[in-house]
């Protein structure tokens, strides 16, 4: 069930990228750089569920690697079709979006506040809030700068 999620998920991450590739290499390299800077903790943690629910590291990196190859799909069909359909752009990056926006707030917050009680410690609120702010930062900085940044 998880290699599946992160299948679909790396699916439409591929679709955003190569939305974006389309419309512009800037607006492709932001993209790239605003995905890894959310996928690299993301599939971090997937492995470690994996290996901590007894799977080999074997298995691990097969199963992740497949996950990581539908985002390749999903960056050639988005390059396709954002060529060939100019309202296409509108709606992958419209999906992308809420697929960001859902994992953020169905996943991250409630873990994050679940830490908090958990614990009862105002380091790992600390810690927590400068995690959000640190990637809020990170996004500001892409759409300020996303003209500047050449390949």
């Amino acid at each position: 069930m998880l290699t599946i999620g992160d299948g679909l998920h790396n699916f439409t991450d591929g679709l955003a990228i190569g939305a974006s590739f389309a419309a512009s290499n800037s607006a492709g390299l932001s993209t790239s750089i605003a995905v890894f800077c959310h996928e690299l903790p993301h599939e971090f943690g997937d492995a470690a569920l994996m290996l901590s629910a007894g799977w080999t590291w074997r298995m691990v990196l097969v199963l992740q690697s497949v996950a990581q190859l539908t985002a390749f799909i999903g960056l050639y069909i988005g390059v396709s079709i954002s060529n060939s359909f100019d309202e296409a752009q509108m709606w992958i990056f419209s999906i992308a979006a809420g697929m960001f926006l859902f994992i953020a707030l169905s996943d991250a917050v409630p873990e994050i506040l679940e830490l908090v009680l958990h614990y009862k410690s105002f380091l790992i609120f600390l810690l927590a809030n400068v995690g959000v702010a640190v990637g809020y930062l990170v996004m500001v900085l892409l759409a300020i700068f996303e003209e500047k940044i050449k390949i």
